[in-house]
């Protein structure tokens, strides 16, 4: 994995602006009327069968983590070739709100292996709402912003029986994908249910070497379903089983054998709820995830461990909306109680020696309440909306064991410790035509996550240390500014975008040489504590032209930069990336060609497992075909992924695991109407 890459040039950068890419996340546009219009929200349109043509999709049967990292503000990190963890603005899953349909549900992993976006598929979806800062507070407490995954769903509309079959293959690691859809839907009730099926085996990098223990299957169902009681009020629910199994870590220790998810929700829908109160929107829900890593199938084992851990949440929210003269409002009550318990049993190759074990989450249970008020003024040529939350969390631990084995490093711990949680934000839109100026300052606050406050000998591969937490952490709390301006003129769309963030009490983890390793082969033992503050930065320039009638053209552009107190690298903090390319689409034929890279990762933190990062430039090309079957339609799509089978990894590619090589794509689908 020591090949060399040359770094493009800067002219390269400047020179793909003139060369064009097709970007698969989509700015949505917005009605003036929306109560949502001033958001800096990111809308990535997935589901083909109600809101999108299928052909517009560069690749429809791909996973969601690729559909994700098609935003301008997401990456992934990528530990094999199954469940990639999302970051917006550069920050992970603890100071992030991620959610489905609303629903907060949480990984069972300690080691972070199954984030949430592993527990649904693109058949189960119809986009993804991305909401940079506090401007996804909506969701949940958050720092970094809010991912909300929406179902896909016929919503009482009259289609009648129609459904789909579906299959894709992908040469490079010989994955199959086959999937069906089946709904009916009128004006009284309707029904979806979807299945898909995928199973991969070991994909190979650039070069043509093999990464070992890669291969994954996954099988999803879901049912979603409505019945309107009267004319302006419903019955929602909704029910997704994912299960996969066998899956390959090719960057870690150890494998997954099991990761299981049922999720569940029934909720009320009424257009009118009384004086001036519309879309009253209510939901309760519940869902259990199971997950078990071992590593029985790894050679050379030094000691064999069993790390099952599970988490179970219910939860509910309920919210309504109220237009008042110039103002429209949306209020929000919501919570969950979730109980996170994980642990590890190791078992010495010494027949005479007991196994030892230990409780990783000691199986804390977080409850969580909030309101949520936001109001959206029109001031006559400009709007701002003003928006607020307040929470109180309580956390638990409930294993008399797993207590006292933290009370080893905090002997005054206490049991349970209650925190306020704090969101304020304010976000002004002025519209100069053909000019529209955002600018936006926002202040929220988090708590320690579960592994943050309450893990225990947790171990991390990338910076080979074991990890402990530190349940009288403080709050994590952000300052945020943001600013967009953007140019719309007939064919041409011109957008440069930044925000700043400035973090106090930031959560990280700090060696503390007292300790001694549990992980055998581990350098040290980190203890997490709060830094006095660490500084963000993240700004995109994007450009969109219309050459002709059905060819258009995208490049995008970004820096980031991120540092802690004492002027250090944050760890895991993106080079500068960058992307063009054309996409042709005229109903029947679809094409696309794009290019993306990055420049050389210059401000890592070896302190945390990181080296320099190479630059690199792949490029991938699509193309796609409709063809009417009486009422029906068949659609094929091909395409080629990395053409010139580039060897190279990106800065969250776990210890450099290498991306994927060339690979050929197939998807067919035959839509009945």
């Amino acid at each position: 994995m020591g090949k060399n890459i040359h770094s493009p040039s800067w002219s390269i950068y400047v020179a793909l602006f003139m060369f064009p890419l097709y970007i698969g996340a989509q700015e949505l546009v917005l009605p003036q009327d929306s109560i949502i219009r001033i958001n800096l929200d990111e809308v990535i349109l997935i589901s083909a069968r109600k809101t999108l043509d299928y052909n517009k999709q560069p690749k429809p049967l791909s996973s969601l983590d690729e559909y994700l990292e098609s935003s301008k503000k997401v990456d992934m990190v990528k530990r094999g070739a199954y469940a990639w963890e999302p970051t917006l603005n550069n920050m992970y899953s603890e100071r992030l709100s991620v959610t489905i349909d609303g629903m907060r549900i949480f990984g069972a992993c300690t080691d972070k292996m199954d984030p949430i976006t592993s527990y649904v598929d693109v058949s189960n979806l119809s986009k993804a709402h991305i909401a940079s800062g506090q401007q996804g507070a909506e969701h949940g407490t958050t720092i970094g912003g809010a991912i909300n995954l929406e179902l896909d769903k016929s919503n009482f509309r009259d289609t009648g029986l129609e459904g789909n079959l579906e299959t894709g293959f992908e040469s490079n690691n010989e994955m199959n994908v086959v999937g069906g859809q089946l709904n009916y839907s009128n004006s009284k009730y309707f029904v979806d249910t979807d299945i898909i099926y995928r199973k991969a085996g070991n994909y190979y990098a650039g070069g043509g070497e093999e990464v070992s223990f890669s291969q994954f299957e996954k099988y999803n169902f879901s049912a979603l379903g409505g019945y309107k009681i009267a004319d302006d009020k419903a019955l929602i629910a909704s029910f997704i089983f994912d299960e996969a199994r066998d899956i390959g870590y090719p960057a870690l220790t150890m494998d997954v054998s099991l990761a299981r998810a049922m999720i569940a929700s029934l909720g009320y829908e009424q257009d009118e709820l009384w004086g001036s109160l519309t879309n009253w929107k209510s939901k309760l829900y519940f869902n259990t995830v199971t997950h078990v890593m071992d590593d029985t199938k790894r050679p050379d084992v030094a000691i064999h461990m069993d790390m099952p851990g599970w988490s179970d949440t219910y939860g509910y929210f309920s919210e309504a909306q109220l237009k008042k003269e110039k103002h429209s409002f949306l209020f929000k009550l919501d919570g969950y109680y979730n109980r996170s318990y994980a642990e590890m049993t190791m078992y010495p190759n010494d027949p005479d020696e007991l196994p030892m074990f230990m409780l990783t989450w000691p199986d804390v249970r977080t409850a969580n309440t909030g309101v949520y008020v936001e109001d959206e003024l029109d001031l006559n040529g400009s709007f701002l909306k003003l928006a607020t939350r307040m929470t109180v969390q309580n956390q638990k631990v409930a294993d008399e064991f797993g207590l006292n084995s933290l009370r080893i490093f905090y002997p005054e711990m206490e049991k349970s410790k209650t925190r306020f949680l704090k969101s304020i934000s304010g976000q002004w839109h002025k519209m100069w035509m053909p000019w529209h100026f955002n600018v936006g300052l926002s202040y929220g606050d988090r708590a320690p996550s579960v592994s943050e406050g309450y893990g225990f000998y947790l171990f991390n591969s990338f910076d080979n240390h074991d990890y402990i937490g530190d349940p009288e952490l403080d709050n994590e709390k952000s300052v945020e500014a943001n600013t967009k301006i953007s140019w719309e003129k007939s064919k041409f769309k011109f957008t440069a975008e930044a925000n700043y963030f400035h973090i106090t009490d930031y959560i990280i983890g700090d060696i503390d040489p007292s300790l001694s390793v549990m992980t055998i082969g581990a350098e040290g033992v980190k203890v997490y504590k709060n830094l006095e503050y660490a500084n963000l930065f993240n700004a995109s320039l994007e450009m969109k032209y219309g050459l002709l009638e059905h060819l258009n053209w995208n490049a995008v552009l970004s820096y980031h930069r991120g540092t802690d107190n004492e002027g250090g690298n944050l760890p895991f903090m993106s080079p500068i990336t960058y992307g063009s390319g054309l996409q042709f689409d005229n109903r029947s034929i679809s094409a696309a060609f794009q290019v993306k890279g990055a420049g050389k990762q210059r401000n890592y933190n070896p302190n945390f497992g990181e080296d320099e990062t190479a630059a690199y430039t792949v490029y991938s090309v699509t193309l796609g075909k409709t063809f009417a079957i009486n009422n029906d339609a068949v659609y094929a799509k091909f395409g080629v992924e990395n053409i010139f089978d580039t060897y190279y990894s990106t800065y969250t590619d776990w210890k450099n695991i290498p991306r994927m090589g060339r690979n050929f794509f197939l998807t067919l689908t035959y839509s009945i109407n």
